[in-house]
């Protein structure tokens, strides 16, 4: 079962609106890939949602890029902000990152995002396996939301 953004959100829109507007709070946030050798690598990245998907947009022959072409295995989580409260939650999703080749998705996506060369750039769609939200309920609670495709969302709480 493939669940890329638009169904994610079709099936869990609370949650999907949460962790959209904690990665809007922020531009930069951390991607883990895998590196050839499968020890992990953690880099700044700006992600974007649009037309129904997760976009991930790098550099040309970035390591982050070329890791995923090697391996499409990631774990991307937002920025935490600055100081201890983390508004929101801490929010992570995991997945597989498709490298978009076409010309016209291509296009869409530097028409709206301008990136800095638009003709030399990676560009990767995402299928998800995982979104994670952590977060403080009731000022005693550590709750933790758990979705995955074909599950829903499962809530767990700890004092």
């Amino acid at each position: 079962m493939t669940f890329n953004w638009e169904a994610f959100t079709t099936a869990e829109p609370d949650l999907a609106a949460t962790v959209e507007k904690r990665f809007g709070a922020f531009t930069h946030h951390v991607l883990a890939t895998l590196r050839k050798d499968g020890s992990p690598r953690t880099t700044g990245l700006e992600v974007r949602f649009l037309n129904g998907e997760l976009w991930l947009g790098m550099m040309p022959n970035s390591f982050k890029a070329l890791d995923l072409r090697r391996d499409p295995r990631f774990a991307l989580q937002a920025n935490p902000g600055a100081g201890t409260e983390m508004a929101g939650g801490d929010v992570r999703i995991a997945g597989r990152a498709i490298e978009v080749r076409d010309l016209e998705l291509r296009a869409r996506y530097t028409d709206t995002v301008n990136p800095p060369d638009p003709d030399e750039f990676h560009l990767f769609r995402t299928e998800l396996t995982e979104v994670v939200r952590t977060y403080i309920e009731d000022g005693k609670y550590l709750a933790v939301q758990l979705w995955k495709p074909g599950a829903g969302v499962r809530t767990t709480r700890r004092t």
